[in-house]
């Protein structure tokens, strides 16, 4: 049990580090605990997902999902599959679908939507690999892969695979293909800029 415990607390502390080292609004951890809902809502997320591996406790966690919706503005259904260290800055508005996967180290803006466009049961949200960035505003629908690195400008429309690397933008997204970045460049650059 303790060995659970400590890894549980581990994968907290994951949490706020990633917020950490991607805003570089926070101050501090004990700031980023108390005061940021994207963590808030990821953490009632990790809870709700242990609650929906549980035949007997899919219903409380689907309260729990919407309780933390409420007091967060952030929804993300406890059946999705989320990875380590998601930072989602800002966070009113954002959708994760029931099937979605998120891959470690992702980062989602505000009003970002992971969502389906079909109204049939299997596998209908998106799959994001390791380092995805999706701009506020976007919508990544249906069952579509968004291969690691890749960017998803704001506001885009993603209705296709995204290679990795590569950075969509416009409605419906385009995908552009990423120049090289040099090694010093920052960690997140404006997909706008290819446009």
């Amino acid at each position: 049990m303790w060995s659970r415990l400590r890894r549980f607390l581990d994968v907290l502390r994951e949490d706020l580090d990633a917020a950490i080292r991607r805003d570089p609004a926070a101050l501090t951890l004990v700031e980023v605990a108390l005061a940021y809902p994207g963590v808030h809502a990821v953490w009632g997320y990790r809870l709700a997902h242990r609650m929906w591996r549980e035949p007997h406790l899919r219903l409380p966690a689907r309260l729990l999902s919407q309780a933390v919706r409420a007091a967060t503005g952030i929804e993300i259904h406890p059946g999705a599959r989320i990875g380590r260290r998601l930072f989602i800055d800002h966070g009113m508005g954002v959708v994760i679908g029931e099937t979605a996967e998120v891959g470690d180290d992702v980062l989602l803006f505000h009003g970002a939507t992971l969502g389906g466009k079909a109204m049939r049961r299997g596998k209908r949200h998106p799959t994001l690999g390791d380092r995805v960035v999706v701009g506020a505003g976007a919508k990544v629908l249906g069952p579509v892969w968004v291969g690691d690195g890749a960017q998803i400008g704001a506001n885009a429309v993603v209705i296709a695979d995204v290679p990795p690397g590569a950075v969509a933008v416009g409605v419906p997204a385009r995908v552009r293909v990423k120049p090289r970045v040099l090694p010093d460049a920052v960690d997140v650059d404006d997909p706008a800029m290819y446009i």
